[in-house]
């Protein structure tokens, strides 16, 4: 049976991710910082699915808990958060550190601690970025920050790992419709409705049905990078100011 670590599966990619390699007859290693969540992901997977406490902001615990694995065959770096959408002479300093050291320093403190672990399996790394690592747009320079370190990593990391069978990919999605949008509005369903409205944006389990196609493909395929939007989405003019 091959094992998958996931974080971030209290919700949204994370938790359908969960869901589908479990019914795939992995098991699957989750972590998340919501206890009640994770236990009761716990009752529904059974056995297959062992539940960590965890938040990626605490470089000691991410550590810790890596080195304490039993072999591992996949890694998605799931976990992570976006500040609110303004401008950065707008914005609280304290959530913005708290994103990067979530969705960066977490991460690469994960994937550095697993490394040996994942060589030893010859098993494969999917990190989560997102089409804002490529696209700016207006409130996004840390979070889409964030998510271009996350793809810049992803590749290097490629070339770190030639020659030892560790696949490495960075999927890059853009409008998915799941709680991240809630929690980066502060908590307010009806912003994150609005901001979906007439899209049909993408799902948690599109995303994790790609992961999942990338996962198994064979081992001597790799993805680098793959972007994925809903058609309703695609790329907006420059923006331009003019003078009165």
């Amino acid at each position: 049976m091959k094992t998958a670590f996931i974080t971030g599966v209290t919700a949204g990619i994370g938790e359908a991710c969960a869901r589908l390699f479990v019914g795939d007859g992995w098991r699957v290693i989750g972590t998340g910082r919501r206890t009640e969540r994770l236990q009761k992901l716990h009752d529904e997977l059974g056995a297959n699915f062992t539940p960590i406490e965890l938040d990626m902001r605490d470089r000691a615990r991410v550590v810790e808990t890596a080195q304490d694995l039993p072999a591992i065959d996949l890694l998605i770096n799931n976990a992570g958060y976006a500040t609110a959408a303004v401008p950065l002479h707008e914005a609280e300093l304290d959530p913005i550190i708290g994103m990067i050291e979530t969705n960066v320093i977490g991460l690469v403190a994960l994937t550095r601690t697993l490394l040996p672990n994942l060589i030893g399996t010859k098993g494969a790394i999917i990190d989560l970025s997102s089409v804002a690592a490529t696209y700016p747009y207006r409130g996004g320079c840390n979070y889409a920050g964030t998510k271009a370190y996350v793809h810049q990593f992803t590749l290097g990391l490629r070339c770190d790992l030639q020659g030892t069978g560790v696949r490495v990919t960075s999927i890059e999605p853009g409008m998915v419709e799941t709680e991240f949008t809630v929690v980066r509005n502060g908590g307010d369903q009806a912003a994150s409705d609005a901001f979906y409205g007439g899209v049909d944006p993408m799902t948690a389990q599109d995303i994790a049905n790609t992961i999942h196609w990338v996962a198994t493909l064979p081992p001597h395929l790799n993805i680098n990078v793959l972007e994925l939007m809903p058609v309703n989405q695609s790329w907006g003019g420059f923006a331009i100011h003019r003078r009165e």
